[in-house]
């Protein structure tokens, strides 16, 4: 073979090499290997993550936009980072987004289609809404350091071009103001912005998402407060007919069991004000890792949700090598009526349950002390339990390294928990180590689980999506070993082991 015909052999080979980073997340990516990296839940291929940003399905795929410091694993400038998937599974990481420019960082926001080419930058353009964070302006002791950019795309997210006169809508003078959540608003034919300012919400409106009014505001003494509003969302579900309307708003500090957390409100929304109809305080996650949670934009007949598995209390020193952070899975989102308030139920979304393939079944199943499970090799399952009695009992994950995790229901205070004091590495920050808990919120007489694990998270959604919550951490191996353990007798209707593919 000749020089020039050898080169040429190896073009196949370069170009794969140069394109790796682009290979979805949930396949051939060596970085799969590496200690804590999940199997079914999207990573980046390095640097730093968190907050999920201009989620938007569009043309038969779901682009996720994410906050994203390429250049660090730790939080840093911040950048959108970009990813699609067909099916909420798989993911392909492309290139960056949005770049940091001369009015700051990209901060949080969202993502719209203009189909109606409200803006004018044509039919179907796929336009992000975000804050951008001057940090040279809020060195100098200025209030006015965020202010609301946006910038669209007329070939579906791979190409953005910033709006020539933004930002287009400017700080009033407060510290956090910020993660605009866009959407369109029928009956009023109009652009509704959803806006985290200081401890409250602000809403504005706009006919071309350009030029923004302020409508109303809304949370000033209502809700948790115990830290800065965050990542806010609004959207309406159904029970039985009747249209409820929804307010997501993420807290940090001031989770219900430590560090960040996701809340919400229902009530009703007139495309000016957001009333809400009760007072009381509703946690979407009570695990200690899920945060900024919100729904992707362009589903018309279901609302997805994701969250970054993550807690600001030591999201920058867990210990993970090239990458740090996690999203959790979709959930499809669904409204219930129990003992008169609304609750939200979520659950893992259909296109991963289809991705189960069931390894252990039982009907009918009495455990008397403990019942071992098949051990599961990578430590990436779902367990389904059904038809169980609200009585103690434990489900013990754990290796041949002494790590384990415990998920269970006590009785007697009527909640939910997940311990992992003992479930590898905890020394990177004084908080993490313990046991977090979740009140039982069904009025129903038996209990029913699903628990998704990969590698180094669980998840946990009890009662069909009614108490929900998610966990990281650090095993030395994954955990592969499960235990089902009670002290009384309990009959267990219907079990399901399921791996991953």
């Amino acid at each position: 073979m000749n020089k020039r015909a050898f080169f040429k052999s190896l073009r196949p080979v370069i170009a794969a090499l140069l394109f790796l980073p682009l290979l979805p997340n949930a396949q051939e990516l060596p970085a799969h290997t590496e200690a804590y990296r999940p199997q079914f839940h999207f990573t980046p291929h390095k640097g730093w993550m968190n907050d999920p940003n201009g989620m938007v399905y569009f043309n038969g795929s779901y682009h996720l936009f994410f906050q994203h410091n390429p250049d660090s694993t730790v939080w840093g400038p911040m950048h959108w980072g970009h990813a699609v998937s067909k099916d909420l599974v798989r993911w392909k990481e492309l290139p960056i987004a949005l770049y940091p420019d001369s009015l700051g960082t990209i901060f949080s926001g969202s993502a719209v289609v203009d189909s109606a080419n409200t803006a004018g930058f044509g039919k179907n353009a796929m336009v992000a809404i975000y804050t951008n964070h001057n940090t040279a302006l809020e060195k100098t002791g200025s209030d006015k350091f965020q202010n609301q950019s946006i910038a669209y795309s007329l070939d579906a997210g791979s190409s953005w071009t910033k709006y020539k006169d933004n930002p287009i809508l400017l700080n009033p003078g407060i510290r956090d103001y910020r993660d605009p959540k866009v959407f369109w608003y029928q009956p009023g034919k109009k652009w509704i912005l959803t806006l985290a300012t200081l401890d409250h919400i602000t809403f504005y409106a706009s006919p071309d998402l350009k030029h923004w009014k302020e409508e109303s505001r809304f949370g000033k003494n209502l809700g948790a407060h115990g830290g800065v509003w965050e990542c806010p969302d609004l959207f309406p579900l159904k029970d039985n007919g009747e249209e409820v309307w929804v307010l997501i708003v993420n807290l940090n500090p001031g989770g219900p069991n430590g560090g960040s957390a996701t809340q919400y409100f229902t009530g009703s929304f007139d495309g000016h004000h957001f009333t809400p109809d009760d007072t009381h305080i509703k946690w979407l996650d009570y695990g200690p890792d899920e945060y900024a949670g919100i729904t992707w934009s362009g589903t018309s007949d279901r609302k997805i949700f994701l969250g970054w598995m993550s807690n600001w209390q030591y999201a920058n020193s867990v210990p993970t090598k090239n990458w740090r952070s996690a999203m959790t899975l979709p959930r499809e989102l669904s409204i219930k009526k129990i003992k008169d308030q609304y609750r939200i139920t979520s659950l893992p979304v259909k296109e991963f349950e289809k991705t189960l393939q069931p390894i252990q079944q039982l009907s009918n199943v009495m455990i008397k002390n403990n019942l071992d499970l098949a051990q599961v090799a990578k430590g990436t399952f779902q367990l389904d339990l059904g038809g169980l009695p609200p009585v103690d009992f434990t489900i013990e994950l754990s290796n041949t390294k002494g790590d384990k995790l415990e998920i269970g229901f006590d009785k007697k205070a009527n909640r939910y928990f997940i311990d992992r004091t003992h479930a590898g590495a905890t020394d990177f920050s004084q908080v993490f180590a313990g046991k977090h808990v979740a009140p039982r919120l069904s009025t129903s007489r038996s209990v029913n689980l699903k628990l998704a694990v990969d590698v180094a998270s669980a998840e946990l959604f009890a009662d069909n999506g009614l108490t929900v919550m998610t966990s990281i951490f650090f095993p030395r191996e994954p955990l592969r070993n499960i235990r089902i353990q009670s002290e009384n007798a309990l009959l267990i209707k219907q079990l399901k082991l399921s791996a991953i593919h």
